[in-house]
């Protein structure tokens, strides 16, 4: 059987939101629209805008509050920030960018910092040789300075997650909370199988806040496995790439 892909983040939203146990750890997330801007700014002073379908945190809108004596709102996309006086304002500057496909609100998360830099946590999940959900890796991706995503595509770079989390917990709470990590990423992967039987693989993008509460961001079925292959306890990635080759995920090199 081929690997099942699913683009829409929205579809998978909805998937993980039946399951109960998972509900806590998803950002409300809307259809975007001039309503479902107006109700998410009277509830959050940041969200989130992003395209339904799309890779690499390509098209991702920040939009926030800016407190007094300014007021109004600021958006940045890319490294360009944009400061407006209202709402109208905001849904009419942004029609260039989401007219064209369908795009999400999500609640924004204020994620923890590494050296002034905001990061977040990339979580492997895949079937193993029993065809069962595990969790098979997890590491950080600290954003570029200027921009709002982590991912490696847009400046961001990756660091074990002990080294991300060593000023927010200690040695035995990381290792609590990576372990919480890894049973958060099973369940992913056993809910989204009950709608895409065909899912090996999963990377669960993690944002931790300052309360250290985790939110599921997203879940990537075509994450890029490679990833792994830089970090320093190599026994990571080879368990990565031998799940994956077992699935068809990776190719073996031709001698």
């Amino acid at each position: 059987m081929a690997i099942q892909r699913v683009r829409s983040k929205w579809s998978k939203t909805k998937t993980l939101m039946r399951a109960h146990d998972l509900r806590a750890f998803i950002p409300l997330t809307k259809r975007y629209n001039r309503e479902s801007l107006r109700s998410m700014m009277e509830q959050f002073d940041m969200v989130y805008i992003k395209p339904d379908s799309g890779t690499f945190g390509k098209g991702v809108i920040r939009l926030e509050k800016v407190a007094e004596p300014e007021s109004g709102y600021r958006y940045q996309i890319k490294k360009e920030t944009h400061h407006v006086a209202s709402l109208d304002e905001v849904y009419r500057a942004l029609q260039s960018y989401t007219s064209a496909k369908c795009y999400l609100i999500q609640r924004g998360v204020y994620l923890l910092k590494h050296n002034g830099r905001r990061f977040d946590i990339r979580v492997m999940v895949q079937r193993n040789l029993k065809n069962q959900w595990e969790t098979t890796g997890i590491i950080g991706r600290l954003a570029h300075p200027e921009r709002i995503v982590t991912n490696y595509h847009s400046g961001g770079t990756i660091k074990p997650f002990e080294k991300l989390m060593a000023k927010h917990c200690n040695s035995s709470e990381i290792a609590a909370y990576k372990r919480r990590l890894e049973i958060l990423g099973v369940s992913i992967g056993k809910q989204l199988a009950t709608d895409y039987p065909g899912l090996k693989e999963l990377g669960v993008d993690v944002a931790i806040d300052t309360k250290l509460h985790p939110w599921v961001l997203e879940v990537n079925t075509k994450p890029h496995p490679y990833v792994f292959s830089w970090m320093s306890d190599k026994r990571v990635y080879d368990r990565v790439r031998r799940y994956s080759l077992a699935y068809g995920g990776m190719k073996k090199k031709r001698s």
